[in-house]
């Protein structure tokens, strides 16, 4: 594939949503349009798929391998870096998608902590993430660190320690949490091949003031243009700036909290802003109702109206 090889993972990354019909079933022909959107209007070149955004969890293994085999089939020349996310329930089935990552030209892969009989200890999580690395030693290998959905908080610290004897092809962590000294403790104690990525998009300026590398997030599908300048601005020492852009990433996600904000009414913001069919979300998730989604949307434009 066109991708770059080996290259660290920073700046920008988009966890996309699954495009799905209106009875639920994958959709792969909004994918190609996905993509195009993604660099020509947010200038987005490295995505994150079948995380939580993309509601891995409520998919099946063979939608899962479809899916990513998709999503770097049609990134090909356009992105940077497509980053599987290949975490289960099952050991077996994260290592089956973990497999099919490589074979297809995934750039990464990303897992989460099982969240149903759940790992207690830093080394019964290392030993579940070795074992899914092992089948596909040449790929970059990222934790996907989630404990408010995983229920999995053992310290992270414990988890990264000599964690590269156990997986050498381990290349990072995804950290979605809101503790700053545990991130702060994560990027201090990082390798310099490492990459350290913050997914809490309304924090993300704290983020990059503790030293993060990038970002992953979902509000990056539609908000990239913007964050991109919050990001230039901070790497220029322009506080100011990068304070009132993510102030009104605040404002927008604040606001749609207290509407009721979830999976299903932030990709139906994403489908609004940005005229692709993405659907709705998959059962047991609910649909957007028409009201919240238009207020939430207004929200939107009154924030941002140059998109």
């Amino acid at each position: 594939m066109a991708f770059a090889a080996n290259k660290m993972l920073t700046g920008l990354v988009a966890a996309t949503f699954t495009p799905l019909t209106t009875q639920g079933e994958i959709n792969l022909t909004e994918i190609g349009r996905y993509i195009d959107y993604l660099t020509e209007k947010q200038s987005i070149n490295s995505i994150f798929v079948n995380g939580t955004t993309g509601e891995s969890v409520s998919l099946s293994v063979a939608e899962r391998k479809t899916l990513a085999e998709e999503w770097c089939q049609k990134a090909k020349g356009k992105m940077d870096q497509v980053i599987v996310h290949v975490g289960c329930m099952s050991l077996k089935d994260s290592q089956e998608l973990a497999r099919h990552a490589a074979q297809i030209g995934a750039n990464g892969i990303a897992v989460i902590a099982p969240s149903y009989f759940k790992p207690s200890t830093a080394d019964a999580l290392r030993t579940f993430l070795h074992h899914v690395s092992s089948v596909a030693p040449a790929l970059p290998f990222y934790y996907y660190h989630i404990p408010a959905l995983t229920g999995v908080d053992v310290p992270l610290s414990d988890v990264l320690e000599n964690i590269e004897e156990l997986i050498p092809s381990f290349r990072g962590v995804k950290f979605t949490g809101c503790d700053l000294t545990e991130f702060g403790q994560c990027v201090s104690h990082s390798r310099p091949h490492w990459s350290v990525l913050y997914g809490i998009d309304e924090q993300l300026l704290a983020g990059l003031a503790m030293g993060a590398h990038g970002a992953v997030g979902s509000t990056y599908n539609y908000l990239g243009s913007h964050v991109h300048k919050l990001m230039s601005a901070f790497e220029k020492g322009d506080l100011i700036k990068a304070r009132a852009i993510q102030f009104k990433i605040q404002e927008l996600l604040s606001y749609a909290k207290k509407l009721g904000f979830d999976l299903g009414v932030n990709k139906q913001l994403m489908n609004d802003v940005s005229g692709l069919c993405l659907g709705p979300p998959r059962s047991p998730l609910m649909p957007c109702p028409h009201a919240r989604a238009l207020s939430i949307k207004q929200k939107y434009q009154s924030l941002f109206p140059e998109n």
